[in-house]
């Protein structure tokens, strides 16, 4: 997984893993920021910002999260709850050497920054999540909820109520379900679909070459590992429990106005200390409008 501007990567053993982790600016020591990227994507999705951040005086760590690329792919379910996602990051902060760090999410990456920051809110000194917002824990576990209202067809509950089924369609149609995936403009369609269709609708997020990165990694390790994370939700919401709920840390929150992922109307009840933006684009926000997001993300960071 290199470009002739991304990092080579390297192998850390953090929290009973190893992640394959790619960073740049090093010598600007003192001033960590960790980009935590979604599914089904690699650190690689981070290309267009990991330069940028370097250049403005960052020490950006950039992993492969566990289940993905060349990182640990535990069998076992459960070793992908947000306990152990929250544990890698906070490893990878005393594998450095670093008290605190600004961590900067997209997509299931906002959603383990989001549980990180409220499990180790002394390790995480400010919050920029792209596409998800916090997600409200409310009275029942999240799949449940989600059943109920959206039906058993919905993606996050078919990924835990028929465990197996996606990630085979996924694994024989890597190719079609990635190119058909990262698309802008498009219309909906269920994952499946878009894994059995030979081309879907909409413009192309990036270039052939920039695609054969994804294609390559998720043909090699499959998509088990990355699906177990969404199964570990209702997990996830019994282990938050007993956390306030309450994200303390300045907060910057970028939204796509073309996602299908839904805005939230309660954000600044559980992050009083957010700024919300949008860009005019799609779920893939910061390979859309890389531009736009290194900008909003600097000027945030300047103002912190």
């Amino acid at each position: 997984m290199t470009s002739p501007e991304f990092p080579e990567p390297t192998l850390i053993a953090v929290n009973g893993v190893e992640l394959e982790v790619f960073e740049a600016g090093r010598h600007h020591a003192g001033r960590p920021i960790v980009l935590c990227h979604g599914w089904p994507e690699l650190a690689f999705s981070w290309r267009h910002q990991i330069p940028a951040l370097a250049a403005a005086g960052y020490h950006v760590i950039v992993p492969n999260q566990r289940g993905y690329g060349n990182s640990s792919r535990p069998a076992e379910v459960t070793a992908y709850d947000i306990e152990h996602l929250a544990g890698d990051l906070v490893a990878l902060l005393d594998h450095y050497g670093y008290q605190d760090a600004t961590f900067v999410g997209h997509d299931w990456g906002a959603m383990v920054v989001w549980g990180l920051t409220l499990l180790h809110p002394d390790r995480v000194n400010g919050v920029v999540n792209l596409s998800l917002p916090y997600q409200e824990r409310g009275e029942k576990p999240w799949i449940e909820v989600m059943e109920e209202v959206l039906g058993g067809d919905f993606y996050f509950v078919h990924f835990n109520r028929q465990p197996g089924v996606a990630d085979a369609v996924f694994d024989e149609n890597t190719f079609p379900f990635l190119r058909n995936l990262y698309r802008r403009n498009a219309p909906p369609m269920s994952l499946i679909e878009l894994a059995r269709t030979e081309t879907a609708p909409g413009e192309p997020v990036m270039s052939d070459s920039e695609l054969a990165v994804f294609v390559s990694a998720f043909a090699s390790t499959g998509f088990t590992g990355s699906i177990n994370w969404y199964r570990n939700l209702d997990r996830n919401w019994h282990l938050l429990a007993g956390v306030d709920p309450v994200i303390r840390q300045p907060t910057l929150m970028i939204y796509g106005d073309r996602d299908l992922v839904a805005k939230s109307e309660r954000l600044a009840e559980f992050v009083p200390g957010v700024e919300v933006v949008s860009l005019d684009c799609g779920h893939w926000i910061q390979q859309e409008k890389p531009e736009e997001t290194n900008q909003l993300i600097l000027k945030w960071l300047d103002q912190l």
